[in-house]
């Protein structure tokens, strides 16, 4: 398997079949399992061949007192390193309620520094990876497809202007109607087929200072960073050679930025959750290698009541119960306790098996699933999704 990083060296000097060699439509790659894709024909002779863009410049920098701007910044913003689209959330079929499921898809963007001077067309300048997985914990089953290309052409592409980002046939949309954002969202995976609206139904939840999430000390290490909380999801799935109507709840994280990760740091930890009672939960922390937190934050926001952003010293996550993936033997915290000024806050996995080896196209394995949120009292009062990295290997952006 490759890591992301050969990956990317192999992509550039041309030599990695279906990626990068200058064919005419854009390379896509999928993981080997998959079903290769056709090749692209040549275009006709008379279309003309489109200008190289120019080199990328220098990222601007992040400043904590620049507000957001919607609906540009729903949009992609390629002058930044990373971003990311992540839609996870609980599904239930209309002819099985009982048999919840959770899904995920994410959409990445990452900016390809590699040649920035190559004046070809063909070049890499920015990669579009995306995944999809589905948790099944009545089987016990966690199904997981993966994609990857360059930027282009018009079949792979992430909008500025709004949400609108495609891979082939795999693409997540915002459509703006009344005030209110709905999000469309169809992945063709080899297991199972997704095709659902999510419907916001809460303003936007801007996550650290009106959006700006710092990652460590200071102003270097940070991120824009908002969230969708109880969105409403109706749609279909395909899976296990039936087609489902399916609805739920889902969340909506959007995240961009130049450093992610401090140089210390070697992943993070991350909640979002929708409670019963129509409230949203995010919590995250950045650790070292040790354990030890390099930075920590949380939002809770309670209906009928001003957002409460918490500060380092009110939160704790604590880890409990360890599961070990036979996969790649990291250890795995998949019950926490979390502490926010007080009150607890219990997570726990639907099913320990839920880790993804993303290898092949963003060069991590981590681990990201379906949890309930419990109160002091142990009584389930919402749901949601569990994410962490670093746990098999340092986590490289």
């Amino acid at each position: 398997m490759r890591t992301r990083r050969a990956l990317l060296g192999t992509a550039m000097a041309g030599s990695l079949p279906g990626l990068l060699l200058p064919a005419p439509g854009p390379a896509e790659a999928s993981p080997p399992s998959s079903q290769p894709s056709s090749q692209p024909t040549s275009p006709p002779a008379s279309r003309p061949a489109p200008a190289a863009p120019p080199p990328q410049a220098a990222s601007p920098a992040l400043l904590p007192r620049e507000p957001l701007q919607f609906p540009r910044d729903h949009g992609a913003h390629p002058a930044q390193h990373t971003e990311w689209w992540y839609l996870t959330g609980e599904l239930r079929p209309r002819q099985a309620p009982d048999e919840a499921l959770g899904f995920q898809i994410t959409f990445f963007r990452s900016r390809v520094d590699a040649a920035p001077g190559n004046p070809s067309r063909f070049a890499a300048r920015q990669l579009v990876f995306a995944h999809t997985a589905l948790s099944d914990p009545r089987r016990g089953q966690l199904l997981h497809d993966q994609r990857t290309a360059r930027m282009g052409f018009g079949i792979v592409d992430a909008s500025e202007a709004d949400t609108d980002v495609k891979l082939r046939n795999w693409h997540l949309k915002r459509i703006a109607a009344s005030g209110q954002g709905m999000y469309e969202t169809h992945v063709v995976a080899r297991e199972f087929t997704l095709s659902l609206r999510a419907a916001q139904t809460q303003p936007l939840l801007l996550q650290g200072e009106q959006g700006f999430s710092r990652k460590a000390p200071g102003e270097a290490w940070a991120t824009r960073y908002y969230s969708q909380p109880q969105l409403a999801v109706t749609g279909q799935l395909r899976y296990r050679q039936q087609e489902m109507v399916v609805s739920g709840h889902a969340w909506l994280d959007h995240e961009w930025g130049e450093r992610v990760l401090a140089p210390d740091a070697i992943g993070w930890d991350w909640i979002g959750m929708n409670l019963h009672d129509g409230s949203a939960l995010m919590a995250f922390r950045t650790r070292r290698a040790d354990g030890s937190v390099v930075w920590q934050s949380a939002c809770l926001r309670t209906p009928g009541q001003p957002e409460r952003h918490f500060a380092a010293a009110e939160i704790r996550l604590t880890p409990g119960r360890i599961w070990q993936s036979p996969l790649s033997n990291a250890r795995y915290p998949v019950e926490w306790v979390l502490s926010l000024a007080g009150t607890r806050y219990g997570v726990r996995a639907r099913m320990p098996h839920q880790e993804l080896d993303s290898r092949w196209s963003t060069g991590n394995i981590y681990w990201e699933g379906l949890c309930d949120l419990l109160d002091a009292q142990g009584r389930v009062i919402g749901a949601g999704y569990l994410e962490m990295t670093g746990y098999a290997s340092p986590m490289d952006l």
